[in-house]
């Protein structure tokens, strides 16, 4: 029966030490605050890029409302608005990219005056010309300019 007794001494069985244990929570506990940092820094970067489609709106809205200034309404024909400026016809809307443009009457010419859009639509009312803008990140903007005035 000793002899047995000093057999099982031999044998070595694997356990989880405390300092095991230890190293294993402190990596638990800095993978979990790096993940929380790592969110923090990816929420301010999302903010950061909403914004940026927010100044490029305001940007374009005061650079449209200048460039409609001074001119008439000729028409609203698939999806682009034509107008007229002295003896010179431009057209603005959404290319086949993803950019809102300024071009002639004829389509030529390549002035982007936004990009990152996925939606156009651009609607006209007794000369109130409405424009409906939807940004690839899904912000969404309406444009109104009443040529009567």
């Amino acid at each position: 029966m000793a002899r047995k007794l000093f057999e099982y001494r031999k044998i070595k069985v694997k356990a989880f030490t405390l300092l095991e244990c230890l190293v294993a929570l402190l990596v638990i506990g800095t993978s979990l605050s790096l993940y929380q940092l790592l969110t923090k820094v990816m929420v301010g970067h999302l903010s950061q890029l909403t914004r940026n489609d927010q100044s490029d709106w305001l940007l374009f809205s005061q650079q449209l409302r200048h460039e409609l200034s001074g001119t008439t309404l000729h028409k609203v024909e698939n999806n682009k608005l034509y107008v007229t400026s002295g003896q010179q016809s431009l057209a603005f809307g959404k290319s086949r990219a993803d950019d809102f443009r300024k071009t002639n009457a004829n389509g030529q010419g390549y002035q982007p005056m936004l990009y990152h859009l996925k939606i156009t639509e651009i609607d006209e009312k007794s000369g109130r010309v409405t424009i409906k803008l939807t940004f690839d990140r899904g912000l969404k903007r309406t444009f109104i300019y009443d040529f009567k005035h």
